[in-house]
């Protein structure tokens, strides 16, 4: 059956807008992590024995990935719930909750709430955006 042009329409505008979403949410990490360095801020965390340090291509790498997994759990869920947005949020909401066990690693109290901060960043992005309104 093919797409009508209102159909046509509305899914460009939702791949556009959810492309815009998760290029926001890396966008704003990116952001929150310059301000983090030029305010002296090392972004590093314990792997074990060493030492691992978060740069900017981590950031945005890390926030684009979530965003596309966060997207990929989206379009599945509007092909098998009944309410894809009220579903995609609860879960992405405690996948975000899961994931803030991870900046725990930060070397020192600074560095911990700076990872919560990015963290919370793109999973506000990705958890409010992405839904958006044409999502029912």
């Amino acid at each position: 059956m093919p797409m009508t042009t209102n159909t046509h329409q509305r899914l460009h505008s939702t791949t556009t807008g959810r492309a815009i979403t998760v290029a926001a949410g890396a966008t704003s990490a990116l952001l929150l992590w310059s301000v983090d360095t030029w305010g002296g801020i090392e972004l590093a965390v314990r792997q074990g024995d060493t030492v691992q340090h978060v740069g900017a291509v981590a950031v945005v790498t890390a926030a684009l990935v979530a965003g596309a997994a966060a997207w990929a759990l989206l379009a599945l869920l509007e092909r098998s719930a009944r309410r894809p947005a009220r579903t995609f949020r609860i879960i992405a909401s405690a996948v975000l909750l899961l994931s803030l066990a991870g900046p725990m690693a930060g070397i020192g109290l600074g560095v911990r709430l700076a990872l919560l901060g990015l963290h919370l960043t793109v999973g506000a992005a990705l958890i409010i955006g992405l839904p958006g309104r044409h999502c029912r």
